[in-house]
């Protein structure tokens, strides 16, 4: 009876309603660590969005204050070439003309047409100079509405990233409230296991590490030392870190300046390959590059991975994840 309802429900045109069952718990975790890993994705393009859009603020106040500079000049320029229009049409009035030529007093002819000369041409120049000052105002006035409209781009497109990777860690707890409770404690409790073993390793690593006073070496062990630290989304210390964020500030601790981003990042420093990579060499993955860590030796690296992790140390591969490595910078 219920397989004539199906075939009679598809003969009708209809689509029959089948309840999706919650999935396993393997695939719940695999699910989530995907999506979290999405939202880190998502999060590194939105550090990469707000450096620019701080780089075209900048760019923007120049250009303004240099146009509100012009502007005054065009006012001077302005008004110096009224006064001497007002000055040039005084000098060659009719009646002034006429009283010269007749004028009992050649030297005093002479001087004045000589006066109307200088006046001419320094109406001419302060034309030109009018001419300029404008031409440079409305050049100025163009490359800041230029800029506003990048502007405007890149804050679409952040506002786009972030609301993406929350959208993504939504899904990801969508996922978890499918499992019954007792599920869902039990995959918490499968996740921390998971998470403490990794920390317990990782500060083994980080405890066997020497280094030397490089700058790579200085790096790699500030970064080190934040092993246990948890990750939030365009954090830069002290307790918390995202993975361009962890890598910024060790380096600065060695005197080197970077900016908060990977896909930026990834343009300091000198290309290394994948065998020759040396501790404290970045590494980069994605494609577009979307993670940044550490190299520490011995195969393994330090990083500040996604949502739901902290700073770990794991072993470094071609691939990190779905990510293929795509470059090591040495700074």
């Amino acid at each position: 009876m219920r397989k004539l309802l199906f075939i009679f429900v598809l003969y009708l045109g209809l689509t029959p309603y089948v309840s999706s069952a919650a999935p396993t718990l393997e695939t719940a975790q695999r699910q989530v660590d995907r999506l979290r890993t999405v939202a880190a994705e998502k999060f590194e393009a939105a550090n990469d969005a707000t450096i620019r859009i701080r780089s075209l603020e900048r760019e923007t106040a120049a250009l303004e204050q240099q146009e509100a500079k012009l502007q005054k000049e065009l006012q001077a320029a302005n008004r110096a070439l009224a006064q001497l229009a007002i000055a040039e049409y005084k000098s060659s009035g009719f009646g002034e003309t006429f009283g010269l030529l007749f004028s009992s007093d050649p030297t005093k002819y002479l001087s004045d047409a000589g006066t109307l000369d200088v006046i001419s041409r320094n109406y001419a120049k302060k034309q030109r100079e009018f001419a300029t000052t404008k031409l440079k105002v409305e050049a100025s006035q163009f490359v800041i509405s230029d800029r506003t409209t990048l502007l405007k781009a890149e804050r679409i497109k952040l506002n786009r990233e972030v609301a993406q990777a929350q959208s993504a860690l939504a899904k990801a707890e969508k996922i978890l409230k499918t499992l019954k409770r007792e599920d869902r404690e039990r995959l918490a409790r499968l996740e921390a296991e998971r998470e403490n073993k990794i920390l317990d390793e990782s500060k083994k690593y980080a405890a066997s590490y020497k280094g030397d006073n490089t700058r790579g070496s200085i790096a790699l062990k500030y970064a080190l030392k934040q092993v246990g630290d948890v990750y939030v989304w365009a954090a830069a210390g002290p307790t918390k870190w995202d993975c361009s964020g962890l890598t910024m500030r060790a380096f600065q601790q060695a005197g080197v300046s970077l900016p908060h981003s990977s896909r930026i990042q990834v343009k300091y420093g000198k290309s290394v390959s994948f065998s020759a990579v040396k501790p404290g060499d970045l590494l980069f993955f994605g494609n577009p590059i979307s993670h940044v860590s550490i190299y520490m030796g011995g195969g393994k690296m330090v990083q500040a991975p996604r949502p739901g992790k902290r700073v770990e140390v794991i072993t470094f591969t071609k691939r990190f994840g779905a990510k293929p490595f795509v470059a090591a910078r040495r700074l």
